[in-house]
């Protein structure tokens, strides 16, 4: 004790700085065409932990493709030698050795982002949406009778807290939309349970408080947070396919988090379903745009209009790249083999949660 100094102090926690405006790249890809390249390239990415901020593509005289990827790197360390071999050997180990690949960076790089027309922003950002509004047909009738919602509030059960009961149907990102939906609504959850049965269904009881620590009481307050949950839960993303002049152009929105966070991987279930149904795409950009009162992160893809599947003019085919987009968010084992049945359409497996617990010693934001 003699040997250390009453003067001497030691910091419990280190000096947190917020942190600085992240770093884009510019990451260059030579190859040659192929259909789904773009998802490949994707998913690889996402591997890596990479955000993607917009893509380029055009195809050279040659038949060689020229990929653009604005990015940035989730792990901040593109600017070491080291991160970069990484990226660029594993694409070309998967992608082939006629892959050429190089990084740069990319200051002053601008998210810029062409407006949608007034006509389509207001069919695309409407409030109100109809129970089975992205599909058509089959797939349509069949979801109408699983997409529904129960939410129920109970304040008995605890002293301190209130009860949300949730029931509906299976789908990905289900437990992001709750949570980042109670989020935004500055409702607390404090603890949770998660679980589902065989028919594809989700029971989800979380015991929730309001910001001010109470219970949420008022009717008007629960109306509000009922009608606010069903919608963001039947409806995470909103999807279309219009025309741009002589071209068609597929459209996916989901709505910003107040924290500014976008939905994550979207810009994945978007290739990997054009990649199933074997379409091309020429161009893809992503940026945000305000609408009906908060932010929107906006997809456009520019789609390659095939002989084998051509989309100007078949109004069946722009509905099939609808639904194989409804069944990649919403897909569930036995939810798709129901659907499929019915629309010969089939969904990508994922990594889904059967049950959870969570709980936490205060009520904290999640």
């Amino acid at each position: 004790m003699a040997m250390c100094p009453s003067s001497y102090a030691i910091p419990f926690y280190p000096e947190i700085t917020e942190p600085g405006p992240p770093q884009f790249y510019l990451l260059k890809l030579f190859s040659t065409d192929r259909r789904g390249l773009l998802h490949d390239v994707t998913h690889i990415l996402s591997e890596l932990e990479f955000i993607i901020q917009r893509v380029k593509v055009s195809t050279t005289p040659d038949g060689r493709v020229v990929n653009l990827f604005f990015i940035t790197d989730g792990m901040e360390l593109l600017h070491t030698k080291e991160r970069q071999e990484e990226i660029c050997s594993m694409l070309i180990a998967t992608l082939g050795p006629s892959l050429t690949c190089e990084i740069l960076s990319a200051e002053g790089f601008q998210q810029g982002f062409s407006s949608l027309p007034p006509t389509i922003s207001e069919e695309l950002f409407r409030l109100e949406l109809d129970e089975c509004e992205s599909s058509s047909g089959p797939l349509c009738a069949e979801m109408k009778k699983v997409q529904k919602a129960t939410i129920n509030f109970d304040n008995t059960l605890s002293p301190a807290h209130t009860l949300l009961q949730i029931l509906c149907v299976d789908q990905k990102g289900l437990l992001y939309d709750m949570l980042r939906t109670l989020k935004d609504c500055n409702i607390k959850v404090t603890y949770g349970r998660f679980w589902s049965d065989k028919k594809g269904f989700r029971e989800v009881d979380l015991f929730i408080k309001q910001a001010d620590g109470k219970k949420v009481i008022d009717p008007e307050k629960q109306d509000a947070l009922r009608s606010r949950m069903r919608s963001e839960m039947l409806h995470p993303l909103r999807v279309m396919i219009v025309n741009r002049g002589p071209d068609t152009e597929l459209l996916v929105a989901n709505p910003v988090e107040l924290a500014g966070k976008g939905r994550p991987r979207v810009f994945y279930d978007a290739t990997l379903a054009l990649k199933a149904l074997g379409i091309c795409i020429f161009s893809a950009e992503i940026g945000r745009q305000a609408a009906s009162e908060r932010q929107w992160e906006v997809y456009r893809f520019l789609l390659d209009d095939s002989k084998e599947f051509p989309l100007s003019n078949s109004l069946t085919n722009r509905n099939r790249v609808v639904d194989r987009w409804v069944l990649n968010v919403l897909w569930t084992a036995s939810l798709n083999a129901k659907l499929a049945g019915q629309t010969g359409l089939h969904s990508a497996p994922y990594l889904t949660v059967t049950s959870f617990f969570m709980s936490f010693d205060s009520a904290v934001d999640v």
